[in-house]
């Protein structure tokens, strides 16, 4: 398999995972978190994988273990929190309120637009036209699903609702790729637990009571795998493909939830929802199949990530090593131009001309 069909594997597996939760929480919407309570849904969620990936990490290091994070990331992370870990759940569960899971679904594709916009324009990531195309018609089947169809209040809330949270995860996304070089369950545990416990005590603060024991052990059980090991795959697939790229392949995602919901709680559909899926299925499959390969240039710079001594890690060490593979240390990589498909991982974040 390809260095970039390696590299897309995680952000599918978070697709499919993410996509999954989405019709899953709508049911404990109508099953017993009411729509006036969406913080405490949003953090029981979260906290569920903060608490799963913590403990993971724990059984990982044998122990509490420094995080490693170099100090000039931690802006990055907090930012992360408060927009991925805070904002997008909250809104997120609003709509879920206010809309069916299959079109809240199909809805959520604009978040790889707009992370694909931010990347482009505030972050400096490169791209081309058959990337931009696909979030054309992608962005076109949102607009279809958000076509007034008489009852307007609802479905402004809803949508307007979702829009927001597809706005905050884009700027979470940018923003965790900042950091995605460090230790993905630190990363994502930390931001289920901090928006776990955010969210969970505006939740009874705003005079939300706690759920039946089923629907808690529901509602931690779906955070931990669809927010949790779902966004731990996401910061792998950042640390591989660069933001819009991953962005790109988690546009899946809602065709995972749309599926779900129609095939196992047998929601309804119309000749507008599958326009929509049609457009935005098009533009996924125009990312899915990109290929970039250009001469580039490798500045001299140093980090430290897990990886192999592949072409861009040919570096000798200062230390006893034992042969095994991948490992993590810091190490310096030096200029070097080379040609090769690629996309924009943590090793190709050059301009281009």
């Amino acid at each position: 398999m390809s260095s970039l069909h390696r590299a897309a594997l995680p952000a599918l597996g978070a697709a499919i995972l993410f996509g999954a939760s989405t019709p899953f929480a709508k049911q404990l919407v109508g099953d017993g978190f009411s729509t006036s309570s969406p913080f405490l849904l949003a953090g029981l969620l979260y906290f569920g994988s903060g608490l799963g990936l913590t403990l993971i990490r724990l059984l990982r290091d044998k122990g509490w273990q420094a995080t490693g994070l170099p100090k000039h990331e931690w802006p990055w992370l907090l930012g992360a929190i408060a927009f991925g870990g805070v904002l997008g759940p909250l809104l997120l569960m609003v709509g879920l309120a206010h809309t069916t899971a299959a079109t809240a679904s199909l809805f959520l594709n604009l978040e790889s637009v707009l992370t694909a916009v931010l990347a482009w324009l505030v972050f400096r990531e490169n791209t081309d036209r058959r990337i931009v195309l696909g979030m054309v018609l992608i962005v076109a089947g949102g607009g279809v699903l958000a076509w007034p169809t008489g009852d307007a209040s609802a479905v402004g809330i809803g949508h307007l609702a979702l829009a927001g949270a597809c706005l905050a995860w884009a700027i979470d996304n940018n923003l965790t790729r900042k950091v995605s070089a460090s230790d993905a369950l630190f990363i994502a545990g930390s931001k289920g637990l901090v928006a776990g416990c955010v969210n969970t005590g505006l939740g009874f603060a705003l005079g939300a009571t706690w759920p039946a024991t089923g629907l808690l052990s529901s509602a931690l059980l779906i955070g931990f795998l669809g927010y949790g090991l779902s966004l731990v795959l996401f910061v792998l697939a950042l640390r591989g493909l660069g933001t819009a790229r991953t962005g790109a392949y988690f546009s899946t995602a809602p065709f995972v939830g749309a599926a779900l919901s129609i095939a196992v709680f047998a929601e309804p559909t119309s000749a507008v929802f599958w326009i929509a899926a049609a457009l935005m299925a098009a533009g996924v499959w125009l990312h899915l199949t990109e290929h970039h390969a250009p001469d580039h240039e490798h500045t001299e710079f140093s980090h430290g990530h897990r990886h192999r001594h592949d072409a861009h890690h040919l570096h000798t060490h200062d230390f006893d090593w034992n042969g095994m593979e991948p490992h993590t240390h810091g190490h310096q990589h030096v200029k070097l131009k080379h040609h090769h498909a690629h996309f924009p991982d943590i090793h190709h974040r050059h301009s281009h001309s």
